[in-house]
């Protein structure tokens, strides 16, 4: 509560700023300064369906003790626009997943929508970095308050099984938004790694381009520079949008 005397104290002059409806929407207004627009690809799906395609990892081979290591390293493939069709009963773990990643990015995405998460899960793009599902929360809640629209309009899904219970799922994604009238195009590798069916890490790879950390950067002080400013833009973000708040039914 703000104190009612008439005069304002500076704490309170920046408790005002802060509550600014343009502080959360700080680090994706940056989003078409990183991004360089993506002419527009044209893929031709007939009758709107999608081709769904698996592929084993494993060399073709005659042998018949080489057919168990391709089923343990399986890569399904899938091409989508807007929406994908799965073929039923395959069991693939992408297939449970990517409706709620869809959700996530279109705007649309509710508390169900995070289940997919486990509780110690991360989230990390060129701007921010979510440690926690509720911190994961508000970096896609604040989605809605910056772009007018939002989705991916592409993608192809790679799945591998790196060990039991384990997966890495490569989603090679096109995105699109709309800002002030003006419509951003980028494409991205979306990285999930999975265990025991909960998504542990979620990597945005902008223009399939790695994340800047102390590991991949030539000078590992830059790299912890870039961390901790992700960190505190995510930290900004998380506060006003009410700390994970879920969206009111």
């Amino acid at each position: 509560m703000y104190a009612t005397s008439r005069a304002i104290s500076p704490l309170n002059q920046m408790q005002r700023r802060l509550s600014s409806p343009l502080v959360p929407l700080l680090p994706h207004l940056l989003l078409p300064f990183f991004t360089r627009r993506i002419d527009p690809i044209t893929v031709v799906i007939g009758s709107n369906r999608c081709a769904s395609l698996l592929v084993l990892g494993s060399r073709m081979d005659h042998h018949q003790s080489a057919d168990k290591e391709k089923e343990s390293d399986q890569i399904r493939e899938c091409c989508g626009k807007g929406a994908c069709e799965f073929n039923a009963g395959t069991n693939r773990v992408s297939e449970r997943l990517m409706p709620h990643i869809l959700n996530l990015y279109a705007s649309h995405a509710t508390a169900r929508d995070f289940e997919i998460y486990a509780a110690n899960a991360s989230f990390e793009d060129p701007l921010m970095c979510a440690h926690g599902v509720k911190q994961i929360k508000s970096a896609f809640y604040s989605l809605s308050k910056v772009f007018s629209e939002s989705s991916i309009v592409e993608y192809n899904i790679k799945e591998k099984m790196e060990s039991q219970g384990k997966y890495e799922i490569l989603i090679d994604n096109k995105q699109s938004y709309k800002f002030m009238g003006r419509n951003i195009d980028m494409i991205s590798l979306i990285r999930l790694q999975v265990v025991d069916g909960k998504v542990i890490r979620h990597e945005d790879w902008w223009d399939k381009k790695p994340l800047k950390n102390r590991d991949t950067v030539n000078f590992p002080l830059v790299g912890r520079l870039i961390e901790a400013a992700r960190r505190g833009s995510m930290m900004v973000t998380h506060a006003m949008m009410g700390f994970g708040k879920d969206h009111s039914a």
